[in-house]
């Protein structure tokens, strides 16, 4: 008897520490898969079993992203990670409604003064857009009127 964990047991352990998408499990079984369809059929069940869910994978990271970054950086990541764009279309309508609030955590956090120079706005308009804020939500934090 192996004492290597067979494909569906490695499954488990990935999806044990967190959610997974199902290419980022497929990418991580592909070494240990006899044949793409057996990798294939083996993520086919644990999605009906309820084991990998993109839904779940969503949730996931929208919580735990939203106070760091801007809708931009987690679609940009929803879409590495291979999430349907249903699902990312679908959780947009939230990101945007908290965009402006998580924008101003993000810059009191990092700030917390209006910039004294150009020389400083552009920094932190650079360091914004860096955590996927549009311009338009920069514009509205950076605007000392809408304090």
């Amino acid at each position: 008897m192996s004492s290597e964990p067979s494909l569906r047991g490695r499954a488990l352990g990935y999806l044990a520490r967190r959610e997974h998408s199902r290419l980022e499990l497929e990418k991580k079984l592909t070494p240990y898969a006899s044949t793409v369809e057996e990798l294939s059929s083996m993520l086919d069940l644990l999605e009906r079993d309820g084991f990998l869910s993109a839904e779940r994978m969503v949730e996931q990271i929208v919580h735990i992203r939203r106070n760091r970054f801007g809708s931009r950086r987690i679609v940009y990541e929803l879409q590495q990670k291979g999430i349907d764009e249903e699902l990312i279309s679908a959780v947009l309508p939230r990101l945007k409604e908290t965009e402006l609030e998580a924008a101003r955590t993000v810059w009191r956090k990092k700030f917390g003064t209006a910039p004294a120079s150009a020389t400083e706005r552009v920094k932190q308009i650079r360091f914004l857009m860096g955590r996927g804020f549009g311009t338009e939500t920069i514009t509205q934090v950076l605007d000392p009127r809408n304090e």
